[in-house]
């Protein structure tokens, strides 16, 4: 696929399913987050892959924080959050490893991460599959960072959902360079 058109066309998924990426597809998209800016060569990003069976164990981590941080959960609400972790083949955690104290800000090692998310989504694009970038309550919960084996400083950017689109994404209307753009002269 031609770069600029992935760029300009480039959207998320509404809906994911089977077939996921192979393996090896989904190194490639990994390998192509590994080319994200990176100041300082921190290399601030840590990716976590949950496939196959995982999915229902990641699942009952995400229903079993809910309970914890919301002790009215009904148990319609925790199924609901148990089913998240089976809505995509599979998920990639983007996590900022943040150096803290090191010369380079804490900021920049977040927004790094981020760009490594956003080439793990038009890379996944590219492959003609799906992506969409999941955040929520669960990024933010130390009991999700825990079970997923990060550190309390670690930062999770987003849980990034992959499969074969399920359905086209509307067209959205998108900004206009005006709106977004000043041409500082001076």
């Amino acid at each position: 696929m031609d770069a600029m058109k992935l760029l300009l066309e480039r959207a998320s998924a509404v809906k994911v399913q089977e077939p996921g990426p192979k393996k090896e597809e989904l190194d490639a998209i990994l390998r192509s987050a590994l080319r994200a800016p990176d100041h300082g060569r921190l290399r601030p990003w840590h990716f976590i892959v949950i496939t196959g069976e995982a999915r229902a164990r990641f699942g009952n981590l995400l229903a079993e924080s809910l309970r914890i941080r919301e002790p009215a959960a009904t148990p319609e609400m925790l199924e609901r959050e148990r089913h998240k972790a089976l809505r995509a083949p599979a998920i990639v955690v983007v996590v900022a490893r943040v150096k803290p104290g090191d010369k380079i800000p804490d900021v920049e090692q977040i927004v790094s991460a981020g760009a490594a998310a956003e080439h793990i989504m038009l890379a996944a694009q590219a492959l003609a599959y799906g992506a969409m970038w999941r955040t929520g309550a669960p990024a933010y919960d130390e009991r999700v960072k825990e079970g997923l084996g990060l550190r309390t400083d670690d930062v999770i950017i987003g849980f990034i959902h992959i499969g074969t689109p399920a359905v086209v994404p509307p067209e959205l209307a998108r900004p206009q360079l005006d709106d977004c753009v000043t041409r500082w002269q001076g």
